[in-house]
């Protein structure tokens, strides 16, 4: 009982509001669905790492092993690569190869973030936060680790958090950019056939292609592309369906958990995380304004337009996004399928995504 009264002694404010904040994360991952494979560990463990003496997070502790294991040396987020690329069908991309620029667009807030993050944060920082706005959470992890950032538990955080609020953010800023003759723009799906020969050289091609160009997002590409590859390869689908199911979750829930290690009240309660907070959720929006504005500069010259909202399916949350901007095209017209070409977009984001991050890394010096 005496050690009850010392345990409880110790609580401090910041302590309870981390409780709130955990609380919050449960809340958003149970009642609203958002993200809960992530989001539920990952507030579970938040309780766990702000009460005074909790031994897990101790040198030897079980979530600073599993830290140290994971995400110390980028393994976790490189393993979810695997079975994020064994979900992701990129017939819809092969069948129409010009939906690749959307994704790259749709980095467009990468960049403008990494100029204005600069102004506050030095240069291995702000690179690690505006990587926020790809909405890519292993992309994030891997880059801010790589790059030694001290908000790294900050920028883990505001990734997944945005990723899981894509339906929140996104919508607003769509309709605010295009107008009701735009967003009723019908787009006919009439794919071409992807052999699956093209499907199987897409994902090697796509590999030998990054590594050369920027070698640091080598291992980034060839976790996704690899997952991929098991998908395609037509020889592996027990192991396909694994790598989506099964591994896809576990390491998500185990990378929840390891991720909280860095929710402790001292190194999260800081002005400079509620910045963080601030320039990811910049860099979110301005991707999706990036894609959108894209499309929209592309329908002054196509004489078959192009619906704009596809655009902001080019950030790296997959699904997700596709499915919004699909369900938005719907709600202005019951009879405008637009989840082929959003999707297509999305998956191309996703790759871009991990190039971008790749391109940072070789930029700045680490």
């Amino acid at each position: 009982m005496q050690f009850l009264y010392e345990t409880a002694a110790q609580l401090t404010w910041q302590h309870l509001v981390m409780f709130v904040i955990g609380g919050v994360l449960i809340f958003l991952a149970v009642k609203k669905d958002m993200e809960p494979t992530l989001l539920l560990p990952l507030g579970f463990g938040t309780l766990l790492v702000n009460i005074p003496n909790v031994d897990a997070i101790l040198p030897n502790g079980a979530l600073t092993t599993l830290y140290n294991a994971g995400i110390a040396n980028e393994l976790f987020p490189l393993l979810l690569f695997i079975g994020i690329g064994a979900m992701i069908d990129f017939g819809p991309l092969l069948s129409n190869p010009k939906l690749m620029l959307f994704g790259a667009a749709a980095q467009f807030g990468i960049f403008f973030t990494l100029c204005t993050a600069s102004m506050f944060f030095d240069l291995k920082d702000a690179a690690s936060i505006a990587v926020i706005g790809a909405a890519d959470g292993p992309t994030s992890i891997f880059v801010a680790n790589t790059l030694g950032s001290q908000y790294t538990g900050a920028i883990m955080v505001a990734a997944y958090s945005y990723m899981a609020l894509v339906p929140i953010i996104q919508p607003p800023f769509i309709r605010l950019l295009t107008t009701r003759k735009e967003r009723l723009i019908r787009m006919p799906y009439q794919p071409k056939e992807v052999s699956k020969r093209t499907r199987i050289l897409f994902p090697i091609g796509i590999f030998l292609l990054t590594a050369l160009v920027a070698p640091s997002a080598a291992s980034l590409v060839f976790f996704l592309m690899f997952g991929n590859l098991i998908r395609e390869c037509g020889v592996l689908n027990s192991l396909s369906e694994t790598a989506q199911k099964v591994l896809a979750n576990l390491v998500t829930i185990v990378l929840g958990i390891s991720i909280a290690t860095q929710m402790q009240a001292e190194s999260f309660l800081r002005p400079e995380t509620l910045l963080i907070l601030g320039l990811g959720l910049f860099a979110f929006i301005f991707d999706t304004v990036g894609g959108v504005l894209f499309a929209k500069f592309l329908n002054l010259f196509l004489k078959n337009k192009i619906n704009p909202m596809i655009g902001a399916a080019g950030i790296s949350a997959f699904p997700m996004s596709g499915r919004i901007v699909h369900k938005m095209g719907l709600k202005e017209d019951p009879q405008n399928f637009l989840l082929m070409h959003s999707i297509g977009v999305n998956v191309s984001g996703q790759i871009a995504s991990v190039i971008a991050g790749g391109l940072i890394l070789s930029l700045i010096p680490h």
